[in-house]
């Protein structure tokens, strides 16, 4: 096992450290993140990998599946190492045609988390984030009742720290207004670049930017480069894409999620990636 990941880990309270090369957990659902996975052994195995490699971070939801994978991390897990974190979201439902429409009510953002609670076998949530737009795209408006909901949880003890997902700068200025949050889940890698302001926003703050899609919404000039790059490394496009996001800010967390113990590990050793400065004004040129 080996002593460090990449990029370390970064401290965000005095109860909250989280590796900054974490594992996102929705692959090990089935396909279209519904239902069972297809080797329920394997995935037991990635997420005990993961915390032999040194991982305590680990992103998830009860929307996957539904249920699923709560109940596989659990399964495979709980007890759980007292350094490992769970950070888990609210704020969407799966409905039966596969779609995941908002389910931002008091009601169903309260029910939520005591779902979480009990897939998880926890008595509270490490972190819990708001989900509030539409994966790329933050929704208009105030995010102010819905945050209140979740603030109200965490004076109850049923969440020990607050965060927002798919929301814009001033959707985070309102909920930091209600409560402290320490990290922000939203669309960014390296041809995706509209948060760079919130990334830096963030690092200044000593909020995590937990970037989801590494590899989304590239064109085809994008992805030539990226390629050549990573042959010039020997490495993988993804490899690559992982090791640009940690250097971009000092609290940018990586969620990188697979359900095959081999890619695990490859995901790991890619972040570590040391990237040149002329690699990395020729991959910071690609969103340019």
């Amino acid at each position: 096992m080996p002593t460090s990941l990449p990029g370390g880990s970064l401290k965000l309270a005095e109860d909250l450290t989280l590796s900054r090369v974490g594992y996102g957990a929705m692959q090990l659902a089935g396909p279209g993140v519904w239902g069972p996975p297809r080797d329920r052994g394997e995935a037991i195995a990635v997420l005990r990998e993961a915390v032999e490699l040194g991982i305590t971070h680990i992103d998830t939801s009860d929307y996957y599946g539904p249920y699923v994978v709560n109940e596989i991390i659990r399964e495979a897990l709980h007890p759980y190492p007292d350094d490992l974190r769970i950070v888990t979201k609210v704020g969407a439902r799966r409905a039966p045609d596969k779609s995941w429409p908002p389910a931002l009510s008091r009601e169903e953002l309260i029910t939520a988390v005591h779902e979480n609670l009990e897939h998880l076998g926890l008595d509270a949530l490490d972190v819990v984030n708001l989900r509030v737009g539409e994966l790329t795209d933050p929704a208009p408006g105030s995010i102010a009742e819905p945050f209140t909901v979740l603030a109200e949880l965490r004076e109850q003890g049923l969440i020990r720290h607050l965060g927002v997902s798919v929301v814009s700068p001033e959707q985070l200025a309102e909920a930091r207004s209600i409560a402290p949050v320490v990290s922000v889940q939203n669309f960014y890698n390296l041809a995706h670049r509209a948060d760079d302001d919130l990334v830096d926003h963030c690092a200044r703050e000593g909020i995590a930017y937990t970037p989801f899609f590494p590899l989304g919404g590239f064109t085809p000039l994008q992805s030539g480069v990226l390629d050549r790059v990573a042959s010039e490394l020997g490495a993988t496009p993804f490899q690559v894409a992982l090791a640009w996001l940690l250097h971009r800010s000092p609290t940018v967390l990586l969620i990188p999620g697979t359900s095959s113990v081999a890619h695990l590990r490859e995901n790991v050793a890619g972040a570590g990636i040391e990237l040149p400065a002329d690699v990395l004004k020729e991959l910071d040129a690609i969103g340019g």
